[in-house]
């Protein structure tokens, strides 16, 4: 590979220009190993408690109480990335330098602000949040999730540092530098993780090696950023936070925001439902929701490279390119779900005992009810593959609104009651408060009506209207 070819590969993807395929697949293939090492943070997290003789499998159930909180805590970070995403693909595609360089410029501001006002909430309401939805079978889970929690939101800043300025890169089409910086961070992850653990023997250990971690990818990304002067300018001027561009960002964001807050206080509920089931279900569930960090890691994926690629298209004013370039996306995203349901429904139960410490006396019902909660999601992932797809397209166009309230209906009015109608249904003798079915079928049946609800809006919505010279005909 020449010198020529390799600026070319560490440097930004113009996606208005050549084969819609071949740009989807350039950009989407670093985004897919950057989304694999930003799920092996939480992942080694398990890992390493779940198979520390000392700590086990209360340890593992705390790591996965905080998830949901922190993910519904993160949704204003989630929200600033998209909307950041957008404008910068947007402003890229036009080649408008001024109102691109105003943009990171407002971004990089309103991330240190934002992140200062969520490491002061989210640390004190951390044991009100805990106190909801602890089992109360086990007080020491709810303790551990606390104190994970609260040194999480200490370095809070880290993690929104690299979530919000990768989402800035990948709006220029740079998917690779932000996955170096990810891969350094998960490594030394990794090696914290393992050393913490031994040094302190508490849930404490993988906290502070995720924080640590997270800021070393953080200051990376916006010493990019800062390094990227051919395509914007950074200074005093520019990051003095533009009350137009916020506003447009913060429009922009604020649905995808409430779509993840959504997910997240989805979670939370039907966490307290889980918890409810005992601690064994609810570190089973950790596990499979690591697992299934992955699974969903390509649908992601190419839901970003959608929005990228749209977003691109569509300040470039390339409506041609984005009636393409949407069913190369789907191809690219079936196609990939398909081979992970296949492996998952071969290696599942193999996948589980990487997390489970052998002499744990709740190994065997772990296992079982692992792989049975993968078998069950495992058709949704091909569902969500086309729903992540389209959906991304709709941001990349500008339209937030849709997906957020495809997230209500399938979250809000069809996934949690049914949870707890399935689980009032399914009450016996050996589960009291519901069989754990109940837990994975309704959200397999909210995945398959959220892809049905996608696919008939995106095709046949009046929203088409709007921007018939973009969309065509369908």
């Amino acid at each position: 590979m020449n010198t020529a070819r390799i600026r070319a590969f560490f440097g930004v993807q113009d996606m208005t220009e050549g084969s819609p395929m071949a740009k989807l697949a350039q950009f989407s293939i670093p985004l897919i190993i950057g989304n694999f090492a930003q799920q092996m943070y939480n992942t080694v997290d398990s890992i390493v408690v779940g198979n520390n003789p000392n700590l086990g499998l209360n340890a593992l159930a705390a790591v996965g109480l905080a998830n949901p909180i922190l993910n519904l805590m993160y949704v204003v970070f989630m929200g600033l990335a998209t909307g950041a995403s957008i404008m910068a693909a947007q402003y890229f595609g036009a080649k408008d330098r001024e109102t691109l360089s105003r943009t990171v410029g407002t971004t990089i501001t309103l991330t240190f602000l934002s992140s200062l006002v969520m490491m002061v909430v989210g640390y004190f309401a951390t044991p009100l949040l805990i106190g909801l939805i602890a089992p109360a079978d086990e007080p020491t889970v709810g303790q551990g999730a606390t104190v994970y929690l609260q040194i999480i939101f200490l370095g809070i800043l880290g993690s929104a540092a690299y979530n919000i300025f990768s989402g800035v890169l990948r709006g220029v089409g740079d998917s690779v530098n932000p996955l170096i910086y990810l891969i350094v961070a998960c490594l030394l992850n990794i090696v914290l993780d393992i050393v913490l653990v031994n040094l302190l023997n508490d849930v404490s250990a993988v906290a502070w090696a995720t924080i640590i971690a997270q800021f070393v990818s953080g200051g990376l990304c916006l010493w990019r950023l800062t390094r990227m002067r051919d395509l914007f300018t950074l200074d005093r001027k520019v990051l003095r936070p533009d009350k137009k561009l916020t506003k447009k960002l913060v429009g922009l964001g604020l649905p995808s925001g409430i779509t993840q807050g959504l997910f997240s206080m989805s979670a939370m509920v039907v966490q307290g439902l889980t918890s409810a089931m005992g601690t064994v279900l609810v570190a089973a569930n950790n596990v499979i929701m690591r697992v299934d960090g992955f699974a969903m890691m390509p649908n992601f994926t190419f839901s970003t490279a959608a929005t990228t690629y749209v977003g691109q298209n569509i300040g470039a004013g390339r409506g041609d390119r984005v009636r393409a370039g949407v069913p190369a996306v789907l191809k690219l995203a079936l196609g990939t779900a398909a081979v992970l349901v296949a492996l998952i429904l071969i290696f599942g139960s193999s996948l589980i005992t990487l997390f489970i410490n052998a002499g744990e006396k709740n190994t065997d019902a772990l296992i079982a009810l692992g792989t049975r909660g993968l078998r069950w999601l495992s058709l949704g992932y091909i569902a969500f593959a086309v729903t992540a797809s389209l959906q991304g397209a709709m941001r990349g166009i500008g339209e937030t609104r849709i997906p957020m309230w495809i997230s209500i209906i399938t979250t809000i009015i069809i996934r949690l009651p049914l949870a707890y109608l399935m689980a009032a249904l399914t009450r016996s003798a050996d589960w009291p408060n519901g069989h754990p079915d109940a837990i994975f079928s309704s959200l397999l049946i909210s995945w398959l009506i959220g892809m049905e609800i996608t696919v008939f809006i995106y095709y046949w919505g009046r929203w088409r209207q709007r921007i018939p010279n973009l969309m065509g005909n369908g």
